[in-house]
């Protein structure tokens, strides 16, 4: 069963339900070290949106949008937006992260001057470059380590 059957708009899912569907220990990495490095909660969202529909993780700081979380079937997708403020700074940064990160970049069409990344998070390398330009649009608070992280 997929994740808009299993947890239609009227079911929302649990912190648990929605990482036994990822079943991947980056999900809890991620959650851990954004609740931890920017002092946030997640909020969860059922969307209709056609790039991804079904309830959503979303992470806000100071009324920025830091992230927003997809859930799949053994990894997630962790859409990040690159604004018209931290473009060239990204731009600058592409060529020290990871081809896939680099990919997505280039293929994601500009829309008033900011892109959207959906980036699918399956490794670790990926996750960190996520975490690289959400870090563009708002500092950490706070310096976590991924050794210090418990799934």
């Amino acid at each position: 069963m997929d994740w808009k059957e299993q947890f239609p708009a009227t079911k929302q899912p649990t912190e648990q339900q929605i990482a036994e569907f990822i079943d991947n220990q980056l999900w809890g990495k991620l959650n851990h070290y954004l609740q931890q490095a920017y002092e946030v909660k997640p909020k969860y969202s059922h969307s209709r949106c056609s790039m991804q529909a079904g309830w959503n993780v979303k992470y806000h700081k100071a009324g920025k949008s830091l992230c927003t979380l997809y859930p799949i079937a053994g990894y997630f997708i962790m859409l990040v937006v690159v604004g018209k403020a931290e473009m060239a700074e990204a731009e600058e940064m592409m060529p020290l992260l990871s081809t896939y990160t680099q990919q997505v970049f280039q293929q994601t069409k500009a829309g008033q001057g900011q892109k959207w990344l959906m980036m699918e998070i399956k490794e670790q390398e990926i996750l960190e470059d996520a975490l690289k330009l959400v870090a563009l649009r708002r500092k950490p608070k706070n310096r976590i380590d991924w050794g210090e992280l418990n799934d």
